[in-house]
């Protein structure tokens, strides 16, 4: 798996950790105050005589560089930190009143099949019943399993800079940021450390002027919380499987804001408002009021929506434009912007957790509750119950076998209420693979039944089978202006989705240069790409052919920071790494496999530095 031919340097240390976030988290506070607590009883095997060396390496160049916008019942952050008071926490605040409401289209442009025109048609016919206002239908009530009531609305970077400044505060663990992970060290089917990316290369990896190969970090224990598109997490699943009857085929983006509100907006600190329906109906959309005139919002594109145009950015503007909720955020002022991939697999998606010499922990091992569509807390108790493993293994001195793993780390999950709600909801997301109505049906009998009834269907392969422009506007377009419509594309360099979108209705943006802005003013108003120079492109095309037979190319459609393009070589997508942010939708959203009968995509996200630097998160 790694190159040998390299000399390179080498660290000892006794846990290395890949990326900071929740997982990670809840994993170095457990165990750094453990550590506290023994009171020098622990030693480490890399350097004796001292307390055991643990090393995190995140990616981004600082640790507060998540994105923002969460709403999380914190059960097992507030068991970390039972006097834990929230104002102490910028951009944090207790849940006030939630919502979930369905978005009904008032311009007519969404793609709507047969049983959601009939449902928008009763609604608007029946409004005064329903109460419909503002183009929106709210749920008489929340069900439980979707209720956050006693939870936090976070902003989730802020809540990571917090987090390591207690933990930076307790001086037993080191945090790195900037180092990117560039592979795992397995010998003999056993994790032996990492390998840190080599600097001072071209843009293919080659060596250059100044060229430093990365690091090789030897350590007895890898702990691995990079994510769902991690490139550690992803090398440890293509080199060891999946489980039996697992599967990772249910993804989303999510494309999120940091708005200030409007003077006027009466939104109190704590609201949580859920959205359905609109801009499509697979399309799903959230707003959270962390304090006082400032709120996270943003939608998610899911793998369901088999449209070739996954129009993510411009999604989101319509979705902000929608009557319901334009009349909170009209003469707001953009603040921060990202995005950010979801695995929304769950359970279903569930690695290998532990092997001889690793661990697996958060979005990455399966723990987020698609039912709940929650993640961060489940993330966290992930993290918080490895480090009872480790700490139970360190005090009887035996090492991180996969054996000892399973005994002490993987009992706990399993023993935890986050393993039964996560069995509970396994199947939840498996409606939509066959439609929106299926979809919304399938989760409401999950979650009303604790798992008992769930939409039929099988694991299916609804990623791979993103139509055709031609199919997917058929009855909408004449098949004859398809080449036209790509023609004008190319020649005005604007983007094919956008065309394409005009043609079927949506209106254009009215760009106002405070909220509604370009895609890329969003790059420069929201936030600012880091792309340090001396390290390889982070996006690769592993195998150009299927990307040159690629007729719908959805990856450069959903991109988050409009870093793929048209027009490079052989048809293959031109790649600017000066605008990608490092969120994986390319990789998720690809149709091409490979090679036949494999899963992974044509399109890879790899180890790389920088990413975007919000201004606020």
């Amino acid at each position: 798996m790694h190159d040998n031919t390299v000399e390179r340097q080498c660290l000892e240390v006794d846990i290395a950790c890949v990326g900071f976030g929740p997982a990670s988290g809840g994993f170095l506070t457990t165990l750094s105050r453990g550590l506290t607590e023994a009171q020098g009883e622990f030693e480490s095997s890399a350097m004796p005589g001292l307390p055991p060396q643990v090393v995190c390496y995140e990616r981004a160049d600082d640790l507060g560089f998540g994105v923002s916008g969460v709403v999380t019942r914190a059960t097992a952050i507030r068991e970390t930190y039972p006097d834990l008071d929230s104002a102490s926490i910028p951009m944090t605040a207790p849940v006030t009143s939630e919502k979930v409401v369905y978005l009904l289209d008032p311009i007519g442009a969404s793609r709507r099949g047969l049983a959601v025109r009939f449902a928008d048609a009763m609604l608007r016919g029946l409004r005064f019943v329903f109460r419909v206002r503002d183009e929106a239908f709210t749920l008489p009530f929340i069900p439980k399993f979707l209720h956050k009531d006693g939870g936090l609305v976070l902003g989730i970077g802020q809540f990571h800079q917090w987090v390591a400044s207690q933990l930076m505060a307790e001086a037993q663990v080191q945090l790195w940021p900037g180092t990117p992970v560039a592979e795992p060290l397995i010998e003999d089917d056993a994790v032996v450390g990492v390998r840190l990316v080599d600097q001072g290369t071209d843009l293919k990896g080659e060596p250059d002027v100044g060229y430093l190969p990365g690091m090789d970090i030897k350590a007895a224990l890898t702990v691995v919380a990079d994510g769902p598109v991690g490139p550690i997490g992803r090398k440890l699943d293509e080199h060891f499987g999946l489980p039996e009857g697992h599967e990772r085929r249910d993804w989303a983006v999510g494309m999120k804001l940091v708005v200030d509100l409007p003077e006027d907006c009466a939104l109190e600190p704590g609201t949580v408002l859920h959205t359905m329906g609109y801009p499509e109906p697979e399309v799903f959309g959230f707003l959270y009021v962390n304090q006082p005139g400032l709120a996270s919002l943003g939608i998610f594109v899911p793998s369901s929506l088999d449209s070739p145009v996954r129009a993510s950015y411009r999604y989101l503007q319509h979705w902000m434009q929608h009557p319901y909720l334009w009349k909170h955020l009209k003469g707001g002022k953009l603040r921060s912007w990202g995005a950010k991939t979801l695995q929304e697999s769950g359970r279903q998606g569930e690695p290998h957790l532990v092997g001889d010499g690793y661990a697996r922990i958060g979005e990455g091992s399966g723990s987020t509750n698609i039912l709940t569509n929650s993640g961060v807390d489940e993330a966290w108790a992930t993290g918080a119950q490895l480090a009872e493993a480790v700490l139970e293994l360190l005090k009887s001195k035996q090492p991180f076998t996969r054996d000892n793993l399973e005994r002490t780390y993987v009992k706990r999950r399993r023993e935890s209420t986050l393993d039964k709600e996560s069995k509970v909801a396994a199947k939840a997301r498996v409606g939509f693979r066959r439609g929106f109505v299926r979809g919304v049906i399938g989760t409401g009998l999950t979650g009303l039944t604790r798992g008992r009834l769930n939409a039929p269907g099988g694991l299916g392969t609804k990623h791979r089978e993103i139509k055709t422009l031609a199919e997917h506007f058929k009855g909408r377009i004449p098949a004859s202006e398809i080449e036209r419509i790509e023609a004008e594309a190319s020649a005005s360099q604007r983007p094919l989705q956008d065309v394409y979108m005009d043609r079927v209705g949506w209106p254009a943006i009215p760009f106002d240069g405070e909220l509604l802005v370009s895609h890329q003013d969003a790059l420069l108003l929201g936030g600012k790409v880091q792309a340090p120079p001396g390290y390889a492109d982070h996006v690769v095309f592993l195998d150009p052919a299927a990307c040159a037979a690629c007729e719908t190319k959805p990856c450069i459609a959903i991109c988050s920071g409009q870093a793929l393009t048209l027009g490079g070589e052989d048809g293959v997508p031109l790649f600017d790494r000066e605008k990608c942010i490092h969120c994986g939708a390319c990789q998720w959203s690809c149709p091409a496999p490979r090679q036949p009968g494999h899963d992974a995509a044509a399109i890879a996200l790899e180890a790389g530095a920088g990413g975007l630097h919000s201004a606020e998160n």
